[in-house]
């Protein structure tokens, strides 16, 4: 079943496009990777997806029972974000909040979902420290239980890996590819062509190229062999 349909989408402010003609679906259980050159505009159509920003032209269709509010988002951390003087549970059960409406207060199902969502992301024995003093990885896992009480559906994520070494990207990796494996969609930007083709189901590549289909489709793409490095050589 379709969740999103992004028709003929242009991208972009009020001093210009920076994407035009875009068209692309996702499906519910997809993990689309969402990849191209720096500047090509895989952030504003993220903003865009969450409602931040409005599409200069096109539309999106979503599915039937899909709100705007129906999405979690993990961000790109700034360096004042990631010095957030707050308790671990203090951020995740902040997640509970991103509904349509105001509630002033937290709820018992509230509680209970942060509960469950800091234990899968193996996070309660931490459930008391600030979240200023957690590593980069533990951050990070921190931002997704808080996304996952937004949203059992749908999961937007910026970049999620960056600044994260080597050992803490792959087990942030298979963390993310497990969420999937448990239904929940993904649609993740990545600068990361490599593993964006190894975790993925769907590629979209935006740039002065266009592409979305398959990841078989686009590793035999002529685009998708010029950025994994596997075009050959004449």
């Amino acid at each position: 079943m379709e969740q999103l349909r992004c028709n003929d989408l242009t991208l972009g402010y009020e001093n210009g496009a920076v994407v035009k003609n875009l068209s692309f679906s996702v499906s519910e259980g997809d993990y689309l990777a969402i990849v191209g050159e720096n500047g090509s505009g895989k952030t504003t159509l993220m903003k865009t997806l969450l409602g931040l920003l409005k599409p200069l032209g096109g539309e999106i269709e979503r599915g039937e029972g899909l709100r705007r509010f129906d999405v979690g988002y993990l961000p790109q951390q700034t360096l004042v974000q990631r010095d957030f003087p707050a308790s671990v549970w203090e951020v995740v059960l902040s997640g509970c909040l991103s509904g349509e409406k105001f509630r002033p207060f937290y709820t018992k199902e509230d509680r209970k979902k942060a509960r469950e969502n800091l234990e899968k992301m193996g996070l309660t024995a931490l459930k008391n420290r600030s979240y200023r003093e957690l590593s980069g990885g533990q951050q990070q896992r921190v931002l997704l239980a808080r996304a996952l009480c937004a949203t059992r559906k749908i999961l937007l994520l910026d970049e999620p890996v960056t600044g994260l070494d080597p050992r803490v990207t792959i087990e942030l990796y298979e963390l993310i590819r497990k969420l999937n494996d448990e239904g929940i969609t993904i649609i993740m930007i990545s600068h990361d062509v490599s593993a964006a083709v190894k975790y993925a189901n769907k590629i979209l590549h935006i740039g002065r190229q266009t592409f979305f289909g398959s990841v078989k489709e686009y590793l035999d793409s002529d685009l998708g062999k010029s950025f994994t490095g596997k075009e050959e050589s004449v």
